[in-house]
């Protein structure tokens, strides 16, 4: 089934009982291995001119990437820089006496970044110097450390340590993803859960079932996963220890049980249960399995997600007779439709700094992620692909990913907020979907 007949199912969600367009929805593509590969298609014309200058090793550093190389990939996946190719480097200093300023401005760049490796034992250490060119000062100094076979990790702190020093915002490329493949056909197909970092390196699969998994929802620790399986042959809300492996059934009752979104404190979900035969949204406390009916309407009402309070709600819901986003500012506030650009826009998601909600849109026969600003009303198109559904934000507020099709493969896609930069995660073969970027845990 194609990525538009799956928009289409979901479109039936306003006329179809919520058990059954929930089986509409799952689809059965093809093969898919567990670790995503990177394109970079698009990079914004703003991005900053940076040299990731090669670091000096001392001692045997492990197999496999460089430091440096992780860095200055991460920084390109930003669309925020511009890495120069190692090549066009004049010089390769590893510390501040090294650095001449002059040629590096000769060379465009505004920042340079130089470092030295020396390994322990089994640990290896990282010295690293950023410099502003023009101003011909450091901006950061320091030292980090990690397990010889973890240096990726100790690469990723450094780009969220630069990416912070250079734009004063929380780099996120230490956090990680949470996704669904689904490989085989008929009676040899099998969904599995996996997590990888930010860039699909280092995929691992948490769950393999015969039997869908839909809507991995990450813990505001990033210690644990919601998510809904069909393993049973119905709609059950797990929540997954990643740690132990260990997972509790957090909700099973007649019917739909889906959608599962954390509260800020973890110590709650939202979920879209009909118990009482229509779909409607609900919260449950974890601690003591309480059940808080938030929505009560003959309407279908949906994909619920928390505010930037957390005290209100965004969801969807076909109330105003075709499925739109509304907002209910506080459990028992009168609900209010937000969306008004087409007669599809579904599956809300607010930025962490609560000046946009991100959502699912209908144009010119065409699914993409569009924004809001909240404060304006504006509504602004943000992807250029055709057949997008589940937008996941980023920590920071400044990358979105979601799910879409490429030349006819399942692929995940990661654009800019403002949709200036991009680049896609397919699957080294097969189909992915169902993103979730996962916290800042450090």
């Amino acid at each position: 089934m194609l990525m538009t007949d799956r928009k289409f199912c979901l479109d039936r969600i306003l006329k179809t009982p919520a058990i059954v367009w929930l089986a509409l929805m799952l689809t059965l593509p093809l093969g898919a291995r567990a670790e995503l590969l990177i394109r970079i298609t698009e990079g914004a014309s703003s991005a900053i001119p940076i040299a990731v200058v090669p670091f000096a090793e001392s001692g045997s550093m492990p197999a496999g990437d460089k430091v440096s190389s992780v860095v200055q990939s991460d920084l390109t996946m930003s669309g925020e820089f511009r890495p120069l190719e190692p090549s066009r480097m004049l010089s390769l200093p590893s510390e501040r006496s090294e650095v001449y300023f002059r040629d590096w401005r000769l060379l465009g760049q505004r920042y340079v970044l130089v470092g030295q490796l020396t390994r322990n034992g089994d640990r290896v250490q990282a010295r690293y110097e950023l410099f502003d060119v023009n101003q011909e000062k450091r901006v950061l100094g320091e030292t980090a450390a990690a397990p010889a076979g973890n240096v990726r990790s100790l690469a990723h702190h450094i780009s969220d340590r630069v990416y912070e020093a250079i734009t004063g915002v929380e780099g996120v490329f230490s956090t990680k993803l949470a996704y669904i493949t689904v490989s085989g056909q008929g009676d040899q197909t099998r969904y599995r859960l996996q997590v990888s970092d930010v860039d699909g390196k280092r995929a691992k699969i948490r769950l393999e079932s015969r039997e869908p998994i839909l809507s991995p929802a990450w813990s505001p620790d990033g210690k644990k996963l919601a998510y809904v399986s069909f393993e049973t042959g119905k709609p059950v809300i797990f929540v997954h220890e990643l740690a132990t492996g260990e997972r509790q059934k957090v909700s099973d009752l007649p019917g739909l049980n889906s959608a599962p979104a954390w509260s800020a404190d973890g110590r709650s979900l939202l979920m879209t249960l009909s118990r009482d035969g229509n779909a409607e949204i609900y919260s449950k406390d974890l601690a003591s399995g309480k059940l808080s009916r938030l929505t009560n309407h003959w309407a279908i009402d949906t994909e619920a997600a928390w505010d930037h309070s957390d005290r209100g709600i965004y969801f969807t819901s076909d109330r105003s007779g075709g499925p739109q986003i509304y907002h209910m500012e506080r459990p028992g506030a009168e609900p209010r439709r937000i969306t008004f650009g087409s007669r599809y826009n579904a599956r809300p998601r607010p930025s962490p700094t609560g000046d946009y909600v991100y959502y699912v849109h209908q144009r010119d026969r065409s699914f993409h992620i569009a924004r809001m600003n909240l404060e304006n009303g504006e509504e602004s198109v943000i992807t250029r692909t055709g057949s997008d559904e589940s937008p996941s934000v980023s920590p920071n507020g400044r990358l979105l990913i979601y799910a879409t099709r490429q030349e006819g493969e399942g692929v995940l896609t990661v654009v800019s907020a403002d949709g200036g930069a991009a680049y896609s995660l397919p699957a080294s073969e097969g189909e992915v979907r169902e993103p979730a970027w996962g916290p800042v845990t450090r």
